[in-house]
């Protein structure tokens, strides 16, 4: 009875301690756990960064437009009639003067023959006083009255000359005759159109930048357009509008570039860059680009003592590897991944690539 006793307090003993011991093994593995947690917790935050060099990058302004006639003209009739001839082809390139329409000739022929007569009338009229007024046959009065006579009889045939002229209606430059208004037949009076001549070469190339950029594009910067068409001009910036449009808050830009040929034509989509200078830039992934508290775009890098800083920057640029930025110093370690979710000042871990 004894024995069996003994053997009970020992069987007890076992279990008590199994099952506490038990208890006391799961309490220690989860304060190892908590432990490791906060240990990690401490840790500083593990970010990604790239180092980004300082490098001088060409500054230009992109601008979307398109291209334009550098003159166009309404090309009118100077004197009334019937339209006789229309020697220029519609759409075709023409010379300056070059005839687009030609009025009828009418009595103005006559009045020319009529006006060179009477102005030979009054030569011989002239000669003939100032021979008798060396010999005293003809006043010095009468001598001054012919010669006024025969400055009217000559100021009588430029008059005619010019209204005989006027029936050839001419290309003020040259260009294209674009569009034709009178055909054959048809009655002209004063002011009223034969048809319309378009410059193309110089072509402009015209569009609207913002009022950010105005100040960057100066009048004579070079500027390269790429045409809808595939072609490329290159050429000059010629005019930067002084007051914005009122509806768009945007500037006037044109373009003057050579287009031999007259090759490109008037009304087609472009996109044009002007440059505006050089300068130090950095290239950084698009994805970089966060806004801090204060609404500012800019870049988060890292420091020396690996705290985190923010520094606000300009795009200035775009290209298939990211964009050019302004604003940054000297090699900097950019932050690509985890900028998001740090803040300035913060010390992080940094995993370089």
């Amino acid at each position: 009875m004894f024995a069996a006793g003994i053997v009970a307090v020992i069987v007890l003993y076992f279990v008590v301690r199994g099952v506490f011991g038990g208890q006391d093994r799961e309490a220690q593995a989860t304060e190892t756990r908590n432990a490791a947690a906060a240990a990690a917790a401490r840790q500083d935050p593990l970010v990604q960064a790239v180092l980004t060099i300082e490098q001088v990058k060409p500054y230009s302004v992109v601008m979307r437009g398109h291209t334009e006639a550098a003159r166009t003209v309404v090309v009118r009739a100077e004197t009334a009639g019937v339209v006789a001839e229309t020697p220029a082809r519609e759409g075709s390139f023409v010379s300056r003067g070059q005839v687009l329409c030609r009025l009828s000739v009418d009595a103005r022929q006559a009045s020319l023959d009529q006006a060179r007569a009477n102005m030979k009338s009054r030569q011989l009229q002239r000669e003939a006083s100032a021979n008798l007024a060396k010999k005293g046959y003809r006043s010095p009065t009468q001598v001054l009255q012919d010669q006024a006579n025969l400055d009217a009889a000559s100021a009588a045939v430029r008059q005619a000359e010019v209204a005989l002229g006027q029936i050839n209606i001419r290309a003020p430059f040259a260009g294209v005759f674009d569009q034709r208004d009178a055909e054959v037949g048809a009655y002209l009076s004063p002011g009223q159109a034969c048809g319309t001549v378009i410059e193309l070469n110089p072509l402009l190339v015209v569009g609207d930048i913002s009022e950010t950029e105005t100040g960057r594009v100066r009048v004579g910067a070079p500027a390269v357009a790429t045409l809808v068409s595939g072609e490329t001009l290159s050429g000059r910036v010629r005019y930067v509008a002084r007051e914005a449009d009122p509806a768009t808050r945007t500037y006037r830009v044109e373009i003057e570039a050579n287009n031999p040929g007259g090759a490109a034509r008037s009304g087609l989509s472009a996109q044009a860059r002007l440059s505006t200078g050089a300068g130090t830039a950095h290239l950084v992934p698009q994805t970089a680009l966060v806004l801090d508290s204060a609404g500012r775009q800019g870049v988060r890098y890292v420091l020396p003592d690996n705290r985190v800083a923010f520094a606000p920057v300009q795009v200035l640029d775009e290209a298939p590897e990211g964009v050019w930025v302004s604003g940054l110093s000297g090699p900097v370690r950019l932050i690509t991944v985890g900028q998001s979710y740090v803040s300035e000042g913060q010390k992080v871990r940094v995993a370089t690539r």
